[in-house]
């Protein structure tokens, strides 16, 4: 991981901390931005297409000034997609939205797992002491003044945005499908000090743990029968790091 960015630190399965690295400002407004010109785009087409469907010509105005059906119908819609896009996408899609996976970040709580209900629900309440007074300036100005770069809604709600690990093919030999991989950012971290810690790990430990990212990461390396012996099994996880090197 960058040196140079913030990063949160997070146990990873084999009890080693691993570093995910925060977003910042930019990646936030990008995110901010795309999701604002989402709900904007559905708020105001529901708004428009139900006003000429309920008046049956070309005009938004209600029939009168105190139409209950009209606002039920045409103004409460628009209203709620453009107010309850964050919580419901975040719902969702589990701390993501669209703006978020252009941009490449994604929520996570301090602990680097996926929020809850509940931890979402709070940082979308607090978006309303964010937003002031204007334009997000009170979130604006936490984000730059923390150190985890964290909005009060993020702060309340204990979420962190994060970049993604993006999925890293590793070069591999010519015409061997055995040593195509979808090794991550995250993955390789955690194999290399897996490795730099084999002989102090307990053999069952050890040999679980190589089992387990080879599952993940290397189909074939993880076929039965492929690696029997501890030497096998760290000879495989070298290769999924490492797969131009010839056996």
């Amino acid at each position: 991981m960058s040196g140079e960015l913030p990063g949160l630190s997070v146990d990873s399965v084999t009890g080693i901390d691993v570093s995910l690295a925060i977003a910042g400002p930019g990646a936030r407004a990008f995110a901010f931005l795309i999701d604002w010109t989402i709900r904007l785009i559905m708020g105001l087409a529901w708004l428009v297409l139900s006003a000429l469907l309920y008046n049956g010509s070309f005009t938004l105005a209600p029939a009168s000034a105190n139409d209950a059906r009209w606002f039920g119908g045409v103004l409460a819609p628009a209203l709620a997609i453009y107010f309850l896009y964050h919580p419901v996408v975040e719902l969702a899609l589990r701390g993501s939205t669209p703006g978020k996976r252009m941009a490449g970040v994604r929520l996570v709580a301090r602990d680097g797992a996926v929020p809850g209900p509940g931890a979402l629900l709070t940082r979308n309440v607090f978006r309303l002491v964010d937003s002031l007074p204007l334009f997000y300036g009170v979130g604006l100005m936490a984000v730059m003044l923390t150190r985890d770069n964290l909005r009060i809604g993020d702060m309340a709600g204990g979420t962190v945005l994060v970049f993604e690990q993006a999925e890293a093919r590793l070069p591999t030999a010519a015409g061997d499908p055995r040593r195509a991989t979808r090794l991550d950012a995250v993955g390789a971290e955690i194999v290399t000090e897996l490795l730099e810690r084999w002989e102090a790990l307990a053999p069952a430990a050890r040999l679980r743990l190589a089992q387990q990212l080879l599952a993940r990461y290397d189909d074939a390396a993880a076929a039965p029968g492929v690696a029997d012996t501890d030497a096998q099994w760290r000879g495989r996880l070298e290769h999924l790091l490492h797969p131009q090197q010839e056996a």
